[in-house]
């Protein structure tokens, strides 16, 4: 039997099997609101037969959208359609899922097919960019940000809280924490882009403390009975990964005993130096190194695409979950695909009935 093809419980949920569909921005919003575009998209996605879909990004604030064009999460109107989303996802099958974020200094950016860089200065479309120090990111990114003061930190947290709370009402079942990719909490963990000297800077527990902080504030709002997850990247490929990954192995022991259910394993990206070996489930080795040591149910994204490794990461105790997205853009029935590839029974019956119906019913 394929492994992946095996239900997965967390909490009160269940995932019909292990395959999910890890945030991934659309870049189509207006003022941080869901349309039909994201309607259509999600709905799609959980049609095709994975477990879960988790909704992309979703600032807690205006100025922690990546772009002026990503969704939101600060306000009743994004909260109504936000609804929406979630129940298409829940009726087609799937556990619908959702990310919320910050930005920092990598916001105020355009949208990636129109620069995938900062809005100059004068142009009003853009807004102020916040990070634990004033330290550009560089190259497509030179905006130097705010270094944010203590009075910033808690309204960030109480963000945070907010956005939680409504992505709860709004219904959702699967929360992740974006602390990943060089946005706001990755920033405070890294030492590329936080120089402070008080008590949220300097060692890997004072630059750690923001992300347990934050991540501590919205445990309190978000239900036992959920499960309550994070995007964290837990190296940089800077040089100086062994000590990057023990000082987030350390972190992430530290997440689970303040409650965290499971963590996504990702990257840093707070530098662009970074030398990335991009390949085949490249990340899979690490995520289970972080599974182990931290003690923490993990799954990965990056390179999962071939039905083939996405089976061998669960089979090998390497990752709970597979996160597909790339090849979910691709064919939306991924699921489907590797159900037939696998050589799983009825493969069509990973699709909703009107599909598997006539998919099983004439094979010609």
């Amino acid at each position: 039997m394929s492994q992946l093809f095996t239900p997965y419980t967390l909490k009160g949920v269940k995932l019909r099997n292990r395959i999910a569909v890890p945030p991934m921005c659309q870049y189509s919003a207006n003022d941080g609101v869901p349309n039909d575009w994201h309607i259509a998209h999600y709905t799609e996605l959980a049609r095709g037969g994975a477990g879960l879909v988790i909704v992309e990004a979703t600032a807690i604030s205006p100025e922690g959208r990546i772009t002026p064009a990503c969704l939101g999460l600060w306000n009743v109107k994004q909260a109504v359609e936000h609804a929406r989303i979630a129940k298409a996802i829940k009726q087609a099958g799937a556990v619908p899922g959702i990310q919320i974020a910050h930005a920092g200094r990598k916001a105020s950016a355009n949208i990636p097919w129109e620069g995938d860089d900062h809005i100059p200065e004068e142009d009003p479309r853009g807004w102020e960019t916040i990070s634990p120090s004033s330290i550009a990111f560089g190259t497509n990114l030179p905006k130097i940000p705010k270094e944010m003061s203590l009075q910033d930190i808690e309204r960030v947290k109480g963000d945070f809280v907010a956005a939680a709370k409504r992505a709860l009402d709004a219904g959702y079942e699967w929360l992740e924490l974006h602390f990943a990719h060089g946005y706001l909490a990755q920033s405070f963990f890294s030492v590329h882009s936080n120089k402070r000297t008080d008590a949220y800077g300097g060692d890997a527990d004072r630059r750690g403390r923001f992300l347990l902080e934050t991540m501590a504030a919205v445990r309190k709002v978000w239900p036992e009975k959920l499960p309550f997850t994070m995007r964290f990247g837990v190296l940089e490929f800077d040089g100086r990964d062994e000590e990057t990954l023990a000082e987030a192995i350390d972190l992430s022991k530290q997440f689970k005993q303040g409650g965290l259910d499971f963590m996504s394993v990702s990257m840093g990206f707070t530098t662009p130096e970074a030398v990335i070996p991009w390949g085949p489930a490249f990340l899979a080795p690490i995520a289970k190194r972080v599974r182990e040591e931290a003690g923490l149910p993990v799954a990965s994204a990056w390179g999962f695409g071939r039905p083939d490794l996405a089976e061998e990461a669960i089979h090998n105790g390497q990752l709970d979950l597979v996160m597909i997205g790339r090849a979910h853009l691709e064919n939306p029935h991924w699921t489907y695909h590797a159900a037939k590839t696998l050589d799983v029974n009825k493969p069509s019956w990973v699709l909703p009935a009107p599909y598997a119906h006539w998919l099983e019913r004439y094979t010609l």
